[in-house]
């Protein structure tokens, strides 16, 4: 069972649903510690006044700031007391088509279960009413000492909280791309291409097919290293596509699609890592593999590169 990161309610009208608010996901990034090389000796932190080089304890430090001509010091307690929503409420201030915002004010999702049984039916009416309408209620609340804005919105069997970035912290993408050149708009013959080549690879999404191969490369490089093997160097990215080339390149790309031939492995397959193997799966559209051992794996690569081959 998750751990509840908050405890609050959800108001809509003069409806009030308590809730506690869980995390929708969970990082499995390899951590690392710090060794000094050539040994096994960890590296450690420690907080040092940078005038007397004394370490300094932990309650012994404030947040501070410049300000003016000095240093501004404030203590938790008092960013505590002047926190806004301080009632650990969800106020739910309008409902809007979640269609409206833009995924670029998206920010982090989390899961909202009801904290008892009795609360079972005002939860699955609010949740039930925004999924036929498609509306999301946006609010503000406050989680760890900062205070967010929100979308609350339908999802399978649950209600999910988005919390969003405010106006004022998106940058202006017109700061990034500037006035463009002419010569920069594609043709309507490029157009129909891309087009083409977009329309051919379309398919259903389906997130359980994609897996996070980087880290198996980084378990897989490990596990090498422990055995005292040598670390296999990936393959290295595309060169970028000379405007000069563009048409050529797109013109390829619309007949391999047509064709619906994809690259054959070259190499002996038992050569590869799993890694490795996974990526040449994703090119094949082989559906389960990563629920697939490397033996598996390998073996469906092979088939699906020998059907390939013939169907071409």
């Amino acid at each position: 069972m998750p751990r509840k990161i908050w405890t609050g309610s959800i108001n809509f009208g003069l409806v009030t649903i308590p809730v506690g608010l869980y995390a929708a996901t969970e990082d499995h990034t390899i951590q690392f510690h710090q060794y000094q090389r050539g040994t096994t000796d960890r590296i450690r932190y420690k907080r040092v006044n940078e005038t007397t080089g004394d370490e300094v304890g932990y309650n012994d430090i404030v947040k501070g700031r410049e300000y003016g001509d000095g240093i501004i010091t404030v203590e938790q307690s008092e960013l505590d007391e002047i926190a806004p929503g301080r009632s650990r409420t969800i106020d739910i201030s309008t409902f809007v088509d979640l269609a409206e915002i833009d995924p670029v004010h998206f920010q982090k999702t989390y899961w909202l279960a009801p904290n008892s049984k009795e609360h079972f039916r005002p939860y699955n009416l609010l949740r039930r009413a925004m999924e036929e309408t498609g509306q999301a209620g946006i609010a503000t609340f406050v989680l760890r000492g900062k205070q967010y804005l929100t979308a609350v919105r339908a999802d399978t069997d649950v209600l999910a909280l988005n919390t969003l970035y405010f106006a004022d912290e998106i940058r202006d993408p017109a700061d990034l791309v500037g006035d463009q050149p002419e010569q920069s708009k594609p043709s309507d013959k490029e157009l129909q291409m891309a087009t083409t080549i977009i329309e051919s690879m379309s398919g259903e999404w389906q997130p359980e097919e994609y897996a996070d191969t980087y880290t198996e490369r980084v378990e897989q490089l490990l596990a090498d290293k422990a055995q005292g093997g040598e670390v296999q160097a990936a393959e290295a990215p595309p060169q970028p596509t000379d405007v000069i080339d563009l048409t050529e390149a797109l013109r390829r790309s619309v007949d391999e699609a047509r064709k619906g031939r994809t690259p054959a492995p070259a190499e002996d397959l038992s050569e590869l890592t799993k890694a490795e193997l996974d990526d040449r799966a994703k090119q094949l559209g082989i559906k389960g593999r990563s629920k697939m051992k490397r033996a598996e794996l390998e073996q469906a690569v092979a088939e699906a590169g020998q059907g390939s081959r013939k169907a071409s």
